[in-house]
């Protein structure tokens, strides 16, 4: 039964304070308890919960805000993996499906546990220099290697499963969850995956080989990659939120997380209808 409410709000908007002095008092009039992060709750004048804590203290979060802040809370849930509830107050809302509009029905439907709930793979990325681990990331939508902004083509070896795939030359690389595959992997020429799917897509980004297409692969895979350029100045970035410049020699190493995502969803929410509509499919 769901009766702790952690809640997130997108930082330097208004809009999330406002929907949330008549939804507290909506809430806690049915019996749930609320916990605010810091940010909002100062706005409101209430006593709030540092970010970190409230999967912690919460049996669900609502989110409030687009596709970026849900991104940062399924990483911040980690190993907890408590379901996810999305308030779309971005300009897309592929993650964050409920509209302003169908707050109160959504969230009633929800909460009594009338809706479903799916579970989306992760990847965790490990990041070697000169045979040390430099960092750990787990992400909800992709891993990329990009070129800075003065960077020419980038020279990259790709293993899966410890098997030597092929050396590329492009402007990067995106290792895409099937989550993730509506996002930069699509502008970059990937496929649209359903959001279910046990499996990974790797894409290039402009090679310079154009036969070297994305490939689809089942999430068991373990996908290696090895900056081989010269320079120092390529960038891996995670879910498009964190990253830092990496050197040559560089190893990325993704797989799947043992964590998965678990968001909410609208009863009839019909994923091809999201598409048409996001994608605008069939505007003319």
């Amino acid at each position: 039964m769901m009766k702790k409410i952690g809640i997130i709000c997108k930082t330097g908007i208004t809009e999330p304070t406002e929907i949330l002095k008549p939804l507290l008092p909506w809430l806690r009039e049915r019996g749930y308890e609320t916990f605010v992060d810091l940010e909002a709750a100062a706005i409101l004048g209430i006593d709030g919960v540092v970010r970190s804590q409230i999967p912690l203290l919460s049996d669900v979060i609502i989110v409030l805000g687009g596709d970026g802040t849900m991104l940062s809370v399924c990483r911040l849930v980690g190993d907890r993996q408590i379901p996810i509830i999305g308030i779309n107050m971005g300009s897309l809302g592929f993650i964050t499906e409920v509209s302003v509009g169908k707050i109160y029905e959504a969230l009633e439907r929800m909460l009594a546990g009338e809706c479903p709930m799916e579970e989306r793979l992760m990847l965790t990325a490990h990041i070697y220099r000169q045979d040390e681990s430099i960092g750990e990331y787990t992400v909800l939508n992709d891993v990329v290697v990009n070129k800075g902004v003065l960077a020419r083509i980038i020279d990259l070896d790709i293993f899966i499963d410890g098997i030597f795939v092929t050396a590329i030359r492009a402007d990067g690389l995106i290792i895409s969850t099937p989550t993730g595959s509506t996002a930069y992997s699509l502008s970059a020429g990937g496929p649209v995956l359903y959001p279910t799917l046990n499996c990974v897509v790797i894409t290039p980004i402009c090679p310079h080989t154009l036969t070297q297409r994305p490939i689809v692969l089942p999430d068991t895979s373990a996908i290696k990659i090895i900056l081989k350029s010269p320079r120092e100045d390529v960038y891996l970035t995670l879910d498009g939120q964190v990253g830092f410049y990496l050197r040559p020699n560089d190893v990325i190493e993704v797989k799947k997380s043992p964590n998965k995502a678990r968001l909410l969803v609208l009863c009839e929410r019909d994923y091809f209808k999201v598409l048409r509509k996001k994608l605008k499919w069939g505007d003319r």
